[in-house]
């Protein structure tokens, strides 16, 4: 493959592996939580370099993992002594995001871990980090884990679709029926952190919550139907990261800062012409309205 296309696949990865996670975030309610953990994840990664001395992919895996379950975990107690869920939100990401930001200015030194990478990634630089597969040769490694957690995102997607579908709607009828709630949502959180860690190097925090968040909020507006959602909001962060590339290329700016961009394009043109939900049918209904009248 030629380097633009290991950028748009390594790109689209994120877009589809986000989309398809920040359904069920959109779902719970909890669109935000993919801010906190996209940026609390720092925190982990942080602490993960200073334990091992390594940016490798495992190192920033587990300590990326902590972090996010850490911020879940936080935001539970909080709202359970009875603090406001934006507030316990705000709360937690606030200070485990200002923490990794300290201790890579005063701990970490020349390594390379700087706020700016942080928030807009190096994308560009994906196809020069390789590894070798059996039987595919040498690709970039970034493109290679994001790869493999797309699988493991499809898979408990699959495997677990009824439970997060009924927990996701209705967790008090989930419970009731003897789902283990809890459970199933510190495994979704750690789902979260591990789409989360895998695209940060690559994209950056920004990308990465703009892909968790508005492909899906997209879907949202067009159908009721959560495996069309699903669909829906993976190809809307895959065509996000295409046309993001050609006007980053266009106008000579940020990769990751374009395809945010074009995620916020695609949800204003779906605000506008949703059949159901959208500005334009709103408007043309009432006049039926009054005309049937």
């Amino acid at each position: 493959m030629t380097y633009t296309m290991w950028i748009i696949l390594t790109a689209s990865l994120v877009g589809l592996s986000c989309g398809l996670i920040g359904v069920y975030l959109i779902l719970k309610k909890q669109a935000m939580m993919a801010d906190a953990i996209s940026h609390t994840v720092l925190l982990g990664i942080v602490l993960a370099y200073m334990v091992t001395q390594q940016l490798s992919g495992t190192a920033m895996l587990v300590g990326g993992i902590f972090a996010g379950i850490l911020t879940a975990f936080l935001v539970q107690s909080l709202n359970n002594l009875k603090v406001q869920h934006d507030a316990s939100l705000g709360i937690v990401f606030t200070t485990l995001f200002a923490i990794g930001v300290i201790l890579i200015s005063t701990s970490v030194g020349n390594v390379h871990l700087d706020v700016q990478h942080a928030l807009m990634g190096e994308i560009t630089f994906v196809p020069f980090t390789t590894m070798d597969i059996p039987l595919i040769g040498s690709v970039p490694k970034a493109t290679a884990i994001l790869a493999l957690v797309l699988i493991v995102v499809i898979f408990f997607i699959i495997a677990f679709y009824k439970e997060w579908k009924i927990t996701s709607f209705d967790p008090a009828l989930a419970a009731s029926i003897g789902i283990p709630v809890i459970f199933f949502h510190y495994l979704f959180m750690t789902l979260v952190s591990v789409t989360t860690v895998a695209s940060f190097d690559a994209v950056g925090a920004i990308l990465v919550v703009a892909m968790l968040i508005t492909p899906a909020a997209a879907a949202y507006l067009w159908t009721d139907k959560l495996i069309l959602m699903l669909f829906l909001s993976g190809g809307f962060g895959i065509i996000s990261a295409v046309a993001g590339y050609w006007v980053a290329t266009w106008l000579n700016t940020s990769i990751s800062g374009s395809m945010a961009l074009m995620t916020g394009c695609i949800f204003f043109i779906t605000f506008l012409l949703s059949p159901k939900h959208g500005l334009i049918s709103r408007w043309v209904r009432p006049a039926e309205v009054r005309g049937e009248a």
